[in-house]
């Protein structure tokens, strides 16, 4: 019992750090480790190592899938693609189709897109759509910004799903086809069909909204270059798991293309020359696209480094088998406890990722000791990290300035679609572990 109250002295000073201090991440994991490994009686000497030894351990499985993801998405962004892949689906639909339109939008252009880029890159798109036809802008909004969410919560190459893999030993391919198959069903409950209840909500969009300039359409990529580059990755982890199911003979050869760094390294190639060399774009003018993304990764890769050596530190102390032993004695399935401790992490920092991460590294030993899925578990800690974003959390202040909203309105859209992505997405992964278990 003292054990776990380490435990959760430790995580309580990483909240407290992060949450009130605004403490660096990384350097909060440090210090939160530190003391569970003080606590936890690790012997002094062996401390530092733990820590080093989490950091890479964790980061290096992670760092080139996750950058190789960044510029992937880069390049999709600064290419057009991604505004292609938006206006097509809305003149494919037509206006009364508008939010469909711009939750398919959503969650395809959020696949290879990181969130903060798609919301920033989307967002002039919205308020074009919300002027041209009249609509409430929240209404809009929402159906898309839940796509994107829950492709960053549940889906690779995300950061927190691509750590989640490596943290429980998951699969890349099975967890991308899991993850769509809950991701699918979430997304209509908590984009079109809440926004319904929404267009009573007034925006006060910026002024920088209100005369959006952008690029000529005649200047952006075709539709199904920008619509198969973009998809890539997911349609080649998605093959390659599927035909290692049906062909086990073929396991050594579909092993190397099915690893993700392999999948991520061919869709950037092809992405180079359909979105850049093919587009009379220069060589050099398409690699300044990844300096920017790596800027815009480092904190994620840091949040992540932070997260193994606080993993490495429970495992080193052996508290971490003594946690899944307690955990999987709870009359609860391991996939709500997942969720749940992804859920109080989440509401106490804001980030989804930390709380992703952060849950991945603490119920590691009870997908051991309990045998659930491991991809299942990846999504329901993946739903729990996107529940109740509130004040702490940048996505809420992001949307609240961006549409003029006030705490309320945005509380009553924002907020409260997060926490139905969080809720149905658990609801969906418990009800494929039953299907997968007939």
């Amino acid at each position: 019992m003292l054990d776990i109250v380490s435990v959760l002295l430790a995580v309580g000073l990483l909240t407290l750090l992060i949450a009130w201090g605004k403490v660096q991440p990384l350097l909060a994991f440090v210090a939160a480790s530190l003391l569970a490994a003080l606590l936890l009686g690790v012997p002094l000497a062996r401390i530092p190592g733990a820590i080093e030894k989490g950091i890479g351990d964790l980061l290096g499985s992670l760092v080139v899938i996750i950058c190789l993801g960044a510029v992937f998405g880069k390049l999709i962004a600064d290419s057009g693609a991604a505004r292609r892949i938006a206006t097509c689906l809305v003149d494919a639909l037509g206006p009364r189709r508008l939010p469909i339109a711009l939750t398919i939008t959503g969650f395809v252009v959020g696949i290879p897109l990181y969130y903060n880029v798609g919301f920033v890159l989307l967002v002039p798109l919205i308020f074009s759509l919300v002027y041209s036809s009249g609509r409430p802008a929240v209404a809009l909004a929402i159906p898309l910004l839940a796509g994107l969410s829950i492709a960053h919560g549940f889906l690779p190459p995300h950061p927190s799903p691509v750590a989640l893999v490596a943290a429980i030993h998951a699969d890349m391919g099975t967890t991308l086809l899991y993850g769509i198959l809950v991701a699918v069903p979430t997304l209509i409950i908590a984009g079109p069909v809440f926004a319904m209840t929404l267009t009573r909500i007034q925006a006060k969009p910026a002024a920088i909204f209100q005369e959006s300039q952008q690029a000529p359409i005649a200047q952006l990529p075709g539709a199904f270059n920008s619509f198969a580059t973009a998809l890539l990755p997911v349609l080649l982890l998605g093959a390659t798991t599927l035909l290692t199911m049906a062909r086990p003979d073929l396991n050594g050869v579909l092993a190397f293309f099915a690893n993700p760094l392999v999948v991520m390294l061919v869709s950037y190639a092809v992405a180079i020359v359909s979105l850049g060399l093919a587009q009379s774009r220069s060589f050099v003018t398409v690699m300044q696209g990844p300096a920017e993304a790596m800027r815009e990764i480092a904190p994620i890769l840091l949040i992540i480094a932070g997260a193994g050596a606080l993993k490495q530190v429970l495992v080193e102390s052996g508290v971490s088998a003594d946690l899944g032993a307690l955990l999987s004695g709870l009359p609860v399935s391991p996939l709500v406890l997942g969720w749940l401790v992804a859920t109080v992490i989440r509401i106490c920092l804001g980030s989804a990722t930390v709380a992703g991460v952060t849950a991945g590294g603490i119920v590691a030993p009870l997908v051991q000791s309990s045998g659930v899925d491991p991809n299942l578990m990846v999504l329901a800690i993946g739903a729990g990290s996107l529940m109740c974003s509130h004040v702490n959390d940048s996505g809420f202040w992001m949307f609240k300035e961006y549409f003029g909203l006030s705490l309320q309105d945005t509380f009553r859209s924002w907020t409260l679609m997060e926490t139905l992505v969080g809720v149905f997405g658990l609801l969906f992964v418990l009800l494929l572990s039953q299907l997968l278990s007939l």
